[in-house]
């Protein structure tokens, strides 16, 4: 194989983001849908949903939370940042509880991949695929429109049989 049959490959296989994000629009309360399982929310068995809020110094407040098996809310707040131009797609996320401040910050990729023009639905996910959740207005999601959401995650080489859906409760 020819040194640029495999450079197409690999570009084949780069994540690819939407176009451009217009942050104040992505502002407000996210439900998740699904997600690759992960270790940071390994306690959490429902209801979980993300609020992102803007701060003052342009930068983006995100407050996590999920329902815990015992039945109480767990909540984890931290911080967003666009990476490049002011609607890139691209954020840097981190969470790190008080006790950890000494420890030098670790910030973690946010992508947004998949977002409809509506600004109702999303996909987010990092360079290596690791993580992916799918994010939503509202607590359901019309089976069709997260059907058509697999599938364009299928063809940016997600293995969406990794999906595990979240339990959304009043």
């Amino acid at each position: 194989m020819g040194a640029s049959q495999v450079s197409a490959q690999q570009a084949d296989q780069t994540v690819k983001t939407i176009a451009a994000l217009d942050v104040p629009r992505y502002l407000g309360t996210w439900y998740e849908i699904a997600k690759f399982p992960n270790w940071f929310q390994k306690k959490c068995v429902g209801n979980t949903k993300a609020v992102y809020t803007a701060k003052p110094d342009g930068n983006l407040r995100v407050l996590n939370s999920c329902k815990t098996a015992n039945g109480e809310t767990s909540e984890a707040e931290g911080a967003a940042r666009q990476i490049g131009a002011k609607d890139s797609p691209r954020l840097e996320v981190r969470f790190a509880p008080e006790w950890l401040s000494f420890l030098p910050l670790v910030w973690g990729d946010y992508w947004v991949i998949d977002l409809d023009p509506q600004y109702q639905v999303a996909a987010v996910s990092d360079p290596r695929r690791e993580y992916l959740w799918v994010l939503s207005r509202t607590p359901q999601l019309d089976p069709k429109v997260y059907e058509d959401l697999l599938l364009r995650l299928k063809q940016q080489q997600f293995d969406v049989r990794k999906l595990e859906l979240t339990s959304q409760k009043n």
